[in-house]
């Protein structure tokens, strides 16, 4: 076997790195210190992580793991390379060349050409401009030498004591101490915090005693409590509660500028007595609550085209004005959550214009106030999208493979019968490389996997439901809707090919921003299968010794029904930016839960139809919840991870027919999965492959099915410069058999193979494969490009004894194998976005 460098070279190799001055240090002027790492110390109650937020200077990014600093020197080379002087002469070369070029094109008469040229000259001189401003490209990937500097560092020391003191600790002290090694710094603040003050009494003034009122029954005791830690931000967030109370029961006009605090700290015994006062307007003198004396609904705000007056109707206390009549009243009313004579909202108001948003049939929803003349009138002014709309998209995609080119096209048609219903023809064609399922008989290569597709549906702005008019009214602010839908689906793999006719009815509502919910009672396929490979064929028909089960039934043709709900929780905006976390706006967060059960419509019509019809069917039950959440590190670091559990549960009555559709089991492996397997091939528990290459490793050539899933993924997650985002990642899981079928004499299907691939408590923690590796993000704005390059450190179908050799393998990285050889037989992952 080839010698490979030692891990104790490697050592080596990074010392000597670290001796060029990969730190930076050498870039250091006389006298200059470089800041290495900056910590906190005697932090107990208080945050340290909203501590850090004071530091006035940061120690120079460094690469994960290794104590390198690259950008200090892509900064400096970049410098190299930036002239101040050579800029604005540039600058002013352009702007000599497009004048006389402008002036030529006017005294031609060519407006068209001037604009266009004067466009070019802005864009020319705003990259100039950048370059002036922030540098070369390498100087604004890279940053500069972070020069210690004791007066940001004693500023830092006094906005941390100051802080301490904001959170109830008015006597406590930060002092910091300096270590200075090899000209770079180590700054330790350390935290003294001593007793805090504590609420002694919370009290509130006001000579509106309506207010006083409201202010005592609402908010007393919900944020600020007695003998709690006295806290500032408390109190930032009790100012913005009354003000939201009151602006929610009428009082429009009313602010947060007339509320006071005064905190009285001289009571002893280290307690604090915090008074409220809610302060009237010196202009009026009073704080006037309002209550809507009429709502005018304008539905074609900006519209264009017509003469003459608007026409005006009323339906449940709304007055709509509109050139032409085109909604119908009653389901457009359900949208509008302000009520006449009730007092001003504005929450109501926020409400009102997100559910009329979500209708997707206007471009923008305005709500404003008219208070002149007396009195207080809602005006919602709507501006209507186009009719009729058509878009195509084009792009790559990536599931389970490598990247393929698709063409998506679809025709909207919005409020097609007058009642904000939406009709859509889609269409979609694709190509993706994809692992063929008989990896070994086409040699392990890539082929590729063609679908194609179209899909009509309509869509409700409601329940299609016999219910009662008031509870549909009080269901608006849930954004309902019915959604009718039928497609075709086509697939066209190297083993196979695989049609779909698919019929299904939805509901779907939300709760806020943060709870999604869908309902489907109704979800019918008719799936017809042609088998192409003829060694596929023969896996089908032994499926039970191949796969441990009976997986031709699968693929017959076949009549698949389903019941499912879906419920999705977004807390602090997951996925907004799934690279940087957002420190004090709360712990981004994702949960879905799924729960599906198929032929449930069976049990009670019976199956006798589709006996004669020689159609297969199947009765199943499938749960998956779904975990994700990043964790914020600082400004560019993040910490991301997954949990993800599967279980599906086939119940035929013959005990021998209990399996699931292809689509619907779980599959381990792939971009999106367990990184170090390939897509769709890991498992099921410790089952070995058939067969090995000629190195002695495993060859995943079979797609593994399983009943139970059980995946975990860590990520963290760096921008390393520019666009450029890189990642560390661990991923950990395994699918496996609910049960092991036998064969008609009751012995196992295949007893040549190792290991298990039922489930059991008490052995498949260490059936759990584990996977680590590296990879690179490239974020283009419009996509997310991603590479990602998994290692198998931990293989559960590795046994004790290799089944040709009889030598010890052992399922760790590096007890068989070399692990420059491991390494080696990585896997390669393409995707789009990020994996979770």
């Amino acid at each position: 076997m080839t010698a490979r460098p030692s891990i104790y070279n490697i050592f080596l190799f990074l010392v000597s790195l670290l001796a060029t001055g990969c730190l930076g240090t050498r870039y250091l002027e006389q006298g200059e210190y470089l800041l290495y790492e900056q910590r906190i110390k005697g932090a107990q109650r208080v945050s340290e992580s909203e501590l850090s937020d004071f530091y006035r200077q940061e120690p120079n990014r460094r690469l994960p793991i290794l104590p390198i600093a690259p950008y200090v020197w892509l900064y400096h080379e970049g410098q190299k390379n930036y002239d101040l002087e050579k800029i604005e002469q540039e600058a002013e070369q352009v702007r000599e060349k497009y004048e006389q070029k402008v002036t030529k094109a006017q005294r031609k008469g060519k407006d068209r050409k001037v604009q266009r040229l004067e466009r070019k000259q802005n864009e020319k001189l705003a990259k100039l401009e950048k370059k002036k401003e922030e540098g070369t490209l390498f100087m604004r990937w890279g940053e500069p030498l972070s020069v210690y500097d004791s007066s940001k560092a004693e500023a830092t020391r006094r906005q941390m004591e100051s802080y301490l003191h904001t959170k109830g600790f008015f006597e406590g002290e930060v002092s910091r101490n300096v270590r200075v090694e090899d000209r770079q710094v180590t700054s330790t603040y350390t935290i003294i915090e001593k007793e805090p003050y504590r609420i002694d009494s919370m009290n509130y003034l006001s000579d509106d005693t309506t207010i006083l009122t409201l202010v005592q029954d609402n908010i007393r005791n919900k944020i600020i409590k007695e003998n709690q830690i006295y806290d500032q931000d408390k109190l930032g967030r009790l100012r913005e509660s009354i003000e939201n109370l009151l602006k929610n029961n009428g009082y429009y006009d009313f602010s947060r500028q007339y509320i006071e605090f005064r905190v009285d700290s001289t009571i002893g015994e280290r307690k604090v007595r915090v008074y409220t006062l809610i302060r009237e307007p010196a202009k009026r003198g009073f704080h006037k609550q309002f209550e809507l004396d009429s709502i005018i609904f304008t539905t074609d705000a900006d519209v264009r085209g017509y003469t003459g007056e608007r026409k005006v109707s009323t339906y449940n206390d709304v007055t709509y004005r509109y050139h032409r009549y085109q909604y119908y009243k009653k389901i457009l009313g359900r949208r509008v959550l302000i009520d006449k004579n009730n007092p001003y909202s504005r929450e109501q108001t926020l409400e009102t214009q997100r559910q009329l948003s979500n209708l997707d049939v206007f471009k923008f929803i305005n709500i404003n106030y008219d208070t002149t003349g007396g009195k207080f009138i809602a005006n919602i002014y709507a501006s209507p999208l186009k009719k009729f709309q058509t878009s195509t998209e084009v792009g790559l995609n990536v599931s389970q493979g490598l990247p393929g080119p698709f063409v998506n096209a679809s025709l909207q048609v919005r409020n097609v019968f007058g009642g904000l219903e939406i009709l859509e023809l889609s269409g979609r064609a694709g190509i993706e490389g994809v692992p063929p399922v008989v990896g070994e008989a086409t040699g392990g290569a890539v082929f590729a996997s063609r679908e194609a597709g179209g899909n009509l549906s309509l869509t409700f702005p409601q329940f299609i439901l016999p219910l009662p008019e008031r509870w549909k009214q009080d269901l608006g602010r849930f954004n309902p809707k019915t959604r009718l839908q039928t497609g075709y689906n086509y697939v066209d793999r190297p083993e196979y090919t695989r049609t779909n006719f698919q019929t299904s009815m939805a509901y779907t509502w939300q709760k806020g921003q943060k709870a999604q919910y869908i309902l489907t009672p109704i979800d019918f396929n008719f799936i017809d299968s042609r088998i192409k490979l003829d060694t596929f064929q023969t896996i089908l028909n032994n499926s039970l010794e191949t796969y441990g089960i009976p997986l031709n039934r699968s693929f017959e043709p076949s009549f698949v029904t389903s019941t499912s709900f879906t419920a999705t929780f977004n807390f602090n905006n997951y996925g907004a930016n799934p690279l940087l976390g957002e420190k004090n706006q709360g712990t981004p967060s994702y949960l879905r839960l799924f729960f599906e059960s198929g032929g449930t419509l069976l049990n009670f019509f019976g199956t006798e139809t589709l006996d004669d019809a020689e159609l297969a069917y199947f009765k199943f039950l499938k749960f998956n919840p779904d975990f994700r959440q990043y964790i914020s590190l600082s400004k560019e670091k993040t910490l991301a991870y997954r949990v993800n559990v599967g279980l599906a549960f086939p119940y035929n009555e013959d005990p021998d027919d209990q399996v699931l559709p292809y689509e619907k089991y779980f599959f381990a492996g792939g971009s999106n999965s367990i990184r170090a397997w390939l897509p769709r091939r890991l498992g099921p528990g410790s089952v070995s492959p058939d067969s090995v290459d000629s190195n002695g490793y495993f060859e995943y050539n079979l797609e593994q099915p399983g009943e139970i899933l059980l995946e975990a993924s860590v990520e963290y997650r760096q921008n390393l410069f520019g666009f450029v985002n890189g990642a560390l990642f661990v991923d950990a899981g395994n699918v496996w058999r609910l049960r092991e079928f036998r064969t008609d004499s009751g012995t196992d299907p295949n007893p040549s193979r190792q290991g298990s691939a039922q489930f059991a408590f008490n052995s498949f923690i260490p059936q759990i494969a584990v996977g680590a590796g590296a990879g690179l993000r490239f974020d283009f704005s419009f996509l997310i490009l991603r590479f990602d390059y998994g290692i198998k450190i931990y293989d559960p179908a590795r046994e004790v004894y290799d089944r040709n050799e009889d030598e010890p393998t052992g399922r760790w990285i590096g007890q068989k194998f070399d692990v420059w050889d491991e390494i080696a037989n990585g896997v390669l992952n393409i995707g789009i976005g990020y994996p979770f």
